[in-house]
């Protein structure tokens, strides 16, 4: 049944003509009678008294017309009922990060987007780069946040911050004593590296690698706060994001050092699926991001100074 059928039984009672019926509906009286007639058939009642000069509406008919009226006003309030709902911020918000975005530079954005909108459910998750991307297309995360982040098929990317990349050293070494330092001051030096796979990895290798410096690599570690307990028992030097090392160098336990180098920057980018239906939640929390771009924090601190 469709719902042009209810709209029909309307315009037949209330103009107690089927050929007006007709006219309004802009179909033949024949397909009037024939809707009609389907509808006693289906709800087994009759809902015209035929055969008679005046037109009438038995019980049943009146009982339908009613809720009939009420199909009719329902369905008409339905596409602004929708567009109240695409207004309302609240649900569930899956969000899938890797290690360093999520305790580091993604708690601001928490807690402000959870003060603006206290219905919504903040879900987290902490997955490897490669993990982040498969759950956004899978449809597993509404978004995913990840450092350098690469264009994949059925996926949108928006690049929201851009975070230094600083030396970080024991404040032993004899490198916590420069304001900064070029990449091949690190030739030969021991090195503890993040894991071959991570975005990270990839990109310190290449910029080695254009300026020519071999670093003698002792560890790989999956995730930064592992990094930076293996610098601070003084197994060597790295390179990581700022921000991931603001507590440690407040409290002396690490010395971070910038890096003369045009490329010493980690950019961070939000994934959402393309294609996929985007929540109010989804599209705040996307918004807030894009609003909020930071591209350097002028405040930085070189190691000696910041110690």
């Amino acid at each position: 049944m469709q719902i042009e059928t209810f709209k029909v039984f309307c315009d037949l009672v209330e103009t107690a003509s089927f050929s007006r019926a007709a006219t309004l509906n802009s179909i033949t009286q024949s397909a009037v009678s024939q809707q009609i007639r389907a509808l006693e058939l289906r709800y087994g009642v009759s809902l015209i008294e035929r055969g008679k000069k005046n037109f009438c509406v038995t019980s049943e008919g009146r009982a339908f017309l009613q809720a009939s009226r009420e199909i009719l006003a329902t369905y008409e309030n339905l596409g602004s009922r929708l567009r109240e709902l695409q207004n309302i911020v609240a649900g569930e918000l899956t969000i899938a990060t890797v290690f360093s975005i999520g305790l580091h530079e993604l708690p601001p954005f928490l807690k402000k987007f959870s003060a603006l909108y206290p219905d919504v459910e903040l879900k987290l998750e902490y997955r490897r780069s490669s993990q982040v991307y498969n759950e956004v297309l899978e449809g597993k995360a509404d978004v995913g946040l990840v450092a350098f982040p690469t264009k994949r098929k059925g996926i949108i990317v928006e690049n929201f911050w851009k975070d230094k990349l600083v030396l970080i050293c024991h404040p032993g070494h004899e490198l916590a004593e420069r304001r900064r330092v070029t990449l091949r001051d690190l030739q030969g030096e021991k090195f503890i590296s993040f894991e071959p796979d991570l975005p990270t990895r990839k990109a310190i290798d290449r910029m080695l690698r254009h300026h020519g410096v071999e670093i003698a690599q002792v560890m790989e570690l999956d995730n930064v706060e592992a990094v930076k307990r293996a610098v601070a028992i003084e197994n060597g030097i790295s390179i990581v994001p700022q921000t991931t090392v603001a507590n440690e160098v407040r409290h002396r336990s690490l010395v971070a050092v910038e890096v003369e180098s045009f490329d010493m920057w980690r950019p961070l980018g939000a994934l959402y699926r393309r294609h996929r239906s985007i929540s109010p939640a989804q599209r705040q929390f996307v918004g807030m991001l894009r609003e909020t771009r930071w591209l350097e924090d002028p405040g930085f601190r070189s190691g000696k100074e910041a110690a």
